[in-house]
Parts: C-alpha cells; structure tokens; sequence
C-alpha cells in the first residue's frame, strides 16, 4: 500500500462510536492507534456521550465522541488508515447501522472538498446528526478560519430533536507521547 502525504499538516475531524464489548476502552484504544500513527498528532478529544440507535433500533446505545488530529496524510490515507484501525478493533460489518465494535467516519479535512466512490468530504451526513456535532461542537475552535465552528453551532442550535444524545463522561484521554514524558 502506498501512503499517499501532503506537503503541509492539515487539521482533520473524526467522529468515534461503539457500542459491543467496553465501549470507552475500545474508543481510547482506537484514539492511541491513530496517535501513534507517525504522519498522525491527535490534538483535542470531545466528550463522550451515550446515544440512542439510529437506523437499526433493536442494538445496544452507542458511545460517541470526536477528535481533531493533525496529519501530513492525504484524505485517501488517512481514511486508510482509519479503517485498518476498525479491523484490528475488530469490527465487522454485518448489518448497516448495526452494532459494532468501534466506528471511525472521516468528517472534515482542512481545506478538502471530495466526492470519490470511497469518500466524499465534507462527511455528506454530518450536518444531520446530532451524535455527530454534539461531541464535535465540543472540539473545534472558535477561532477556525473555515465556517466549521459556526456552521455546527447554527446547526444545532435549529436542531429540534438532538436525537437522544446524552453527556456520559468527560474524555481523560491523553496522547503516548504525554503518558512517557517524550
């Protein structure tokens, strides 16, 4: 496999779900994965919060969260890199919107529009769920050139239903590099 990079670092957003097995455990794990990936810097953890199903109903709630990373990996890669991280979690997809181990969606890249057979960006149903900008309002900046942060807060704000989002706990997630003093 070939990993496609950029020349610069580009701010990304993923939004983490699960809901089989110890579900903080498998997002913190997913977290440390991706932040020991060398072209990958998580910057900023969200939240978490339990959330009803949507799609399929009859499944255990989901934990959901979301994270800002730093990356020199092209949108392609890191999606790569993303779903390789799904499969050592063990993740199977067996029924759409089903329950599962750990969930990874590419949401945002800085400075990325796409629409490819595997990946369009910005993530074409981000804007409509409110597990998605719940924990995402959380994590981007005021600050941030792009309309992020104001397009997620207008949205939510205009959301009348947040779609049975609930605080579960606070992320106490803190990157390797942190935890052995590098």
């Amino acid at each position: 496999m070939t990993i496609q990079t950029l020349t610069e670092a580009s701010e990304a957003y993923i939004a983490l779900g699960a809901n089989l097995g110890d579900r903080e455990a498998t997002l913190k794990e997913a977290i440390n994965l991706l932040d020991e990936h060398p072209r990958i810097t998580v910057l900023r953890c969200s939240n978490m919060y339990e959330t009803d199903p949507v799609g399929y109903a009859d499944q255990p709630d989901f934990v959901n969260m979301a994270i800002a990373l730093q990356t020199t990996l092209a949108p392609e890669a890191l999606l790569d890199v993303m779903l390789q991280t799904e499969q050592v979690l063990g993740r199977e997809r067996i029924i759409r919107w089903g329950p599962r181990t750990v969930d990874l969606d590419l949401l945002w890249v800085e400075g990325h529009q796409l629409s490819t057979a595997h990946l369009i960006l910005p993530h074409p149903r981000m804007f409509e769920r409110a597990f998605v900008l719940v924990p995402l309002a959380d994590i981007v900046p005021t600050g941030e050139a792009s309309g992020l942060y104001r397009r997620v807060h207008d949205v939510l704000e205009q959301m009348d239903d947040k779609g049975g989002v609930r605080f579960w706990k606070a992320c106490n997630w803190v990157s390797a590099s942190v935890r052995s003093g590098s």
